[in-house]
């Protein structure tokens, strides 16, 4: 039932047939990009910082600028 609608979607109304096809490819790559991925030799980027460095020196609070 479901494989004659696909067939005559495929004619009759392609962009329903692409969005099929699309829909079908998505869980297939997650699973196999990753390892395609490491196998080329790919490595993650370093991660972006969470917090600012403080700087490792006595901090000097900020003068003349009091109202």
């Amino acid at each position: 039932m479901v494989l004659q609608y696909i067939r005559r979607a495929a004619h009759e109304k392609p962009y329903i047939f692409a969005s099929f096809v699309i829909a079908a490819i998505g869980p297939v790559l997650v699973v196999t990009v990753p390892s395609i991925r490491k196998s080329q030799g790919y490595v993650s980027p370093a991660r972006i910082p969470d917090t600012y460095p403080l700087p490792q020196r006595a901090r000097n609070p900020p003068a003349g600028y009091e109202d």
